[in-house]
């Protein structure tokens, strides 16, 4: 069934693999936004728990993305040689 594994393999994950990371994310930005929540009712709480979370995702996925895109950019110059 290519509609639950074409994203992941663009992405160089398995499917397995995808469902891993994406409910991470699911759960660390859950996790922030109840931090977020709590820090809204009471401001002495979670200072900086929601950005805290929202660079930890961002590295993760962007900039970690961004190494693996520009990899397979160079690797992708030497298909031919074979």
């Amino acid at each position: 069934m290519r509609i639950f594994t074409d994203h992941p393999k663009a992405i160089g994950e398995t499917y397995g693999q995808h469902f891993a990371h994406a409910t991470g994310f699911g759960l660390s930005m859950i996790a922030g936004g109840l931090a977020c929540i709590a820090h809204a009712l009471f401001p002495w709480v979670c200072l900086t728990t929601g950005s805290d979370t929202i660079r930890r995702l961002y590295r993760s996925m962007v900039t970690g993305r961004a190494d693996l895109i520009e990899l397979d950019k160079f690797e992708s110059q030497f298909d031919w040689v074979i």
